[in-house]
């Protein structure tokens, strides 16, 4: 008996079935998946998801920006492959697309800003090397001569008795914040080392605009931020898009700042920088109006358009309403070009997010093409303009085909390294839900470590498309790979890691290449599969665990039963 297993494990090697530790033919008993389940999950393949990578991060997309000709080439090829599969259409008006109407605001380089104390010179700001802005209230010019207010981390939290903003009123002026939030390890405090929504820049330009703020300063800090300068620059330096339809209330000047340009305001305040940053991250800290006025004449060019989130659907076999649907989602969309940048201005965005996007079309085609029937429907979403800030999806939160309350879980798929066979995995955020047994069941099931999310100060819950299912109620997360992989130490993978964030990450540099493996996306994509079966095939939907933020807005909807 023996001798037999060994020779079926390796067949299963010889066959491509191995993926990290764990040998398929023993995986769907395992984790009591039906045999056409686990031959489709076989099924899936590295191949193909390459084909799909190296189409999407061609030059002839010019980098899939939002609106652009490249964006709707990319929307209208995932759409063919979708029917391709023979998926039903589950967009606007029969079709695969899903209409979502944006208002495009581009900064122009005739944007001109400084810091005025009120003894002294000027301190004039280069746009792009010391700051960024944008004009969120969507019109062509608009000029700002208002005081500065420094309200620390801009953070208002009952929760955790925390209000940046007391004594202060800042309606007219511009107010200067610190990116992140308030330092601590204790985990009732601001979920401790990890970032709660609370620290994200989003975050903070929404609050300064609630409570009537014109404009807004983000100090930035690579420490904090988890990325460079750089990162901030490109991705400002292109165009800002906003929904259409969005009546919140906008800044003039929703703009970052670097910290040596902070170091100088306070300066120019007769203050210390380290001193006001310590002094931010206590309970003592009272917002305090600086001796100093930000001016700023910001040029815009402003533009409607249209773009798409792509939508098709596997309908389920059971005849009453969906109970336990699952949706499985990436975004398409990159940093387009910049016409202003010389030699090879296309953001093609291979890793971030072809990647995810051609793991997100071969489980659509492992899906499509099994024998075996969900018993309820299973949603693909690959979403539109993530990288302008989660807007496609949070469009895709409001507006679902099925209803949240409906969706047992959504897995999302966002820059996976295609550099080979995976031991471990990040699944950041499952923990929350009453999915996460499963989840580290069949993680084990595969041979794959769960990893703790190595930075937790950075967000990263926060930072992709699951998060606007997780505000609509959806218990959701994103799978990405962990750091340790076959052949290597845990070591070579930060490396590697580190490497694409520095040189590659939102840069012209993210292009396919031939040398990419991407068996670390068909192994991902075989994880997410099982997961999603599990799901579909439990006797209860997934809840946020008891107390979550996403908790109340899950159990509006669902009641209290679950998992």
């Amino acid at each position: 008996m023996q001798s037999y297993r060994l020779t079926v494990l390796a067949l299963g090697v010889a066959a491509g079935w191995i993926s990290g530790a764990w040998a398929a033919p023993d995986l769907g008993q395992e984790l009591a998946l039906p045999a056409n389940v686990a031959a489709s999950m076989r099924g899936i393949d590295a191949p193909r998801i390459r084909a799909h990578v190296r189409f999407l991060a061609d030059d002839l997309l010019e980098g899939r920006g939002t609106g652009s000709r490249g964006g709707d080439i990319a929307a209208k090829y995932i759409a063919t492959e979708f029917a391709l599969d023979g998926l039903k259409p589950a967009g606007d008006d029969g079709g695969y697309l899903q209409k979502v109407e944006f208002n495009g605001v581009h900064t122009e380089p005739a944007t001109v800003a400084s810091l005025q104390p009120v003894l002294g010179k000027a301190i004039d700001l280069k746009l792009g090397d010391d700051y960024v802005t944008g004009n969120q209230t969507q019109t062509a010019s608009v000029a700002i001569d208002a005081p500065i207010v420094f309200v620390g981390y801009g953070i208002e939290a009952p929760e955790y008795h925390w209000n940046d903003y007391k004594g202060a009123d800042v309606k007219g002026k511009v107010v200067l914040v610190i990116v992140n939030e308030p330092p601590s390890k204790d985990a009732k405090f601001f979920n401790g080392e990890a970032l709660t929504y609370y620290g994200r820049w989003t975050y903070k330009f929404e609050e300064a605009a609630r409570k009537g703020a014109v404009g807004a300063l983000i100090i930035h800090r690579t420490d904090l931020a988890s990325y460079g300068w750089g990162v901030v620059r490109s991705s400002w330096s292109n165009e800002q898009v906003y929904l259409s339809n969005d009546r919140d209330p906008k800044l003039k000047a929703a703009s970052w700042i670097q910290l040596e340009v902070a170091r100088q305001l306070f300066s120019a305040s007769s203050l210390k920088l380290d001193d006001m940053l310590a002094s931010a991250g206590t309970r003592e800290f009272t917002a305090r109006e600086l001796p100093v006025r930000f001016k700023a004449h910001v040029v815009s060019k402003v533009r409607k358009f249209e773009s798409y989130n792509v939508l098709a659907m596997l309908p389920g076999t059971d005849s009453g309403a969906p109970t336990q649907a699952v949706v499985y989602s990436a975004h398409y969309d990159h940093l387009g070009i910049d016409p202003a940048m010389n030699g090879d201005n296309i953001y093609n965005g291979a890793v971030d997010n072809g990647t995810g996007v051609g793991t997100l079309l071969e489980l659509a085609h492992a899906f499509a093409t099994s024998s075996a029937r969900p018993p309820h429907p299973v949603l693909f979403a690959s979403v539109t303009a993530e990288e302008k800030g989660l807007l496609g999806s949070n469009f895709l939160g409001k507006h679902l085909p099925i209803p949240a309350a409906q969706i047992a879980i959504g897995l999302n798929f966002d820059a996976i390294p295609p550099i080979g066979l995976p031991e471990s995995v990040n699944v950041t955020g499952a923990e929350r839900t009453s999915f996460y047994p499963i989840v580290e069941k069949t993680a084990k099931a595969f041979g794959f470590a769960i990893q703790a999310d190595p930075e937790p100060g950075a967000g990263h819950y926060y930072r992709s498309d699951h998060f606007s299912l997780a505000r609509a109620g959806v218990p959701a997360f994103s799978i990405n790979t962990g750091v340790k992989f076959a052949g290597h130490p845990p070591e070579w993978g930060k490396t590697q890691a580190d490497d694409y964030t520095a040189k590659r990450y939102h840069n012209t540099g993210d292009e396919y290449s031939p040398a990419m493996d991407f068996s670390s996306n068909a192994s991902l994509a075989k994880f997410g599969f099982a997961l999603g079966w599990q799901a579909l095939l439990a006797k209860g939907t997934v809840n946020w665990l008891p107390g979550d933020e996403f908790e109340a807005t899950r159990l509006h909807g669902l009641g209290a039963t679950g998992l």
